[in-house]
């Protein structure tokens, strides 16, 4: 008699078989600078998405001294009692961050995006998200129970037509990443905030990979091309470019007061550890006193991105830390990521279903930490196998 378990058995032979299947690895070091211990290996590591280089050092010394004082867990949801002091003072320095009137810590950015857009958004609404959207909005488009159109990548065009031919609906959400994590590309917000405005659309965007990172203040993507005030709400992570753990929103006290209220990921979630938002403290005061860590990534993220072109790799539309080498198959990104690691280089493999059929690449996650002389070093390896015209 068959096991009630053999057909995940013939998954993941059927994963294997297509270059699918993932497996993890384990790391023997932390992420100091640029390099890391994996598997026993050492790497220079292009696969952190720790920008400005704050995990592993900076923050230490502030979550040392909150854990003396406060322990670590926070022991229960937040509107039970889990919502601490320094909680509080970090959502009050997020909101001051990103100018709005209010902010809410979630346990991750992943809750963050599920929590607002099903708060937000259900049954006899409309939801209008980009096809290159993060797991975390589909799966709150999902769970919505919303009506929810796709439109393609970064095609304002589209979206236009399908908030046109879609007026009957009771409430209207757009949402969308403002920085695109597998092909490093921006959303068009000010065209999108645009047509919020017009249809009388609510705007939410995503800052996940960009906070600390754009703009004149390193609010995201949305103060860079200056469409801050058409977009209702924003969602960011502190695991990222801040370098600590959770997620928030921010936007106006009555929206935030929604989310309290609505949004389930926050209000059956425990709080997190005050000692992880002491950390997200901290990495806000550095990125305002030290914008050098972010001008000078994006300024080595560019001259990188022109050596590579000049090397015939497809590098898409990228604008931003984030470069994507497109190779094609997934057997074909395993095969170069595999290759890399042989010469002590770790660039993950990214496949379907992280990203669409035929879009398999290698990410270079490029941080602060990363030195001129580990650039050129990953450069001349790509040389030798960069794809022939």
């Amino acid at each position: 008699m068959a096991h009630p378990l053999d057909w995940i058995t013939a998954g993941l032979h059927s994963l294997e078989n297509q270059g699918l299947r993932r497996k993890l690895s384990t790391r023997n070091s932390s992420y100091l600078g640029q390099t890391i211990q994996l598997d026993g290996q050492d790497l220079i590591a292009f696969a952190s998405n720790d920008y400005l280089g704050l995990a592993a050092e900076a923050l230490v010394p502030a979550v040392h001294r909150v854990i003396d004082a406060v322990g670590w867990g926070s022991g229960a949801s937040p509107l039970i009692c889990g919502h601490g002091a320094i909680h509080a003072e970090l959502e009050r320095q997020l909101a001051l961050f990103e100018g709005t009137d209010g902010a809410l810590l979630f346990p991750s950015g992943f809750a963050a995006n599920l929590g607002a857009i099903t708060a937000l958004a259900g049954r006899g609404d409309a939801i209008y998200s980009d096809a290159k959207n993060h797991a975390s909005i589909i799966d709150g488009c999902r769970l919505s129970g919303a009506t929810t159109f796709v439109f393609p990548h970064r095609d304002v065009t589209a979206l236009r037509q399908l908030l046109e031919d879609s007026s009957a609906f009771r409430r209207r959400l757009i949402v969308t990443d403002s920085l695109f994590s597998m092909d490093g590309n921006l959303a068009p917000l000010d065209k999108l905030a645009e047509l919020a405005e017009q249809f009388h659309a609510m705007l939410m965007v995503d800052e996940a990979h960009a906070t600390g990172l754009f703009g004149k203040d390193g609010r995201g993507v949305a103060q860079h091309l200056g469409a801050e005030d058409g977009i209702h709400l924003r969602i960011g992570t502190l695991s990222k470019a801040l370098g600590s753990i959770g997620g928030f929103a921010a936007g106006s006290q009555r929206v935030i007061d929604w989310l309290v209220n609505r949004a389930r990921s926050y209000v059956f979630s425990t709080a997190l550890p005050e000692a992880a938002a002491a950390a997200s403290l901290e990495s806000l005061r550095l990125v305002r006193a030290e914008p050098h860590r972010r001008t000078q990534l994006l300024e080595r993220s560019a001259q990188l991105c022109a050596q590579l072109r000049q090397q015939n790799w497809d590098l898409g539309t990228t604008s931003s830390q984030i470069i994507p080498l497109y190779v094609g198959t997934p057997q074909a990104a395993v095969d170069l990521s595999t290759k890399l690691r042989q010469q002590g280089f770790l660039l993950p493999a990214i496949r379907p279903p992280s990203v669409p059929s035929g879009e398999s690449l290698l990410r270079i996650s490029l941080t602060y930490g990363h030195t001129p002389h580990s650039i050129d070093a990953l450069v001349a390896t790509l040389e030798a196998h960069r794809p022939r015209p």
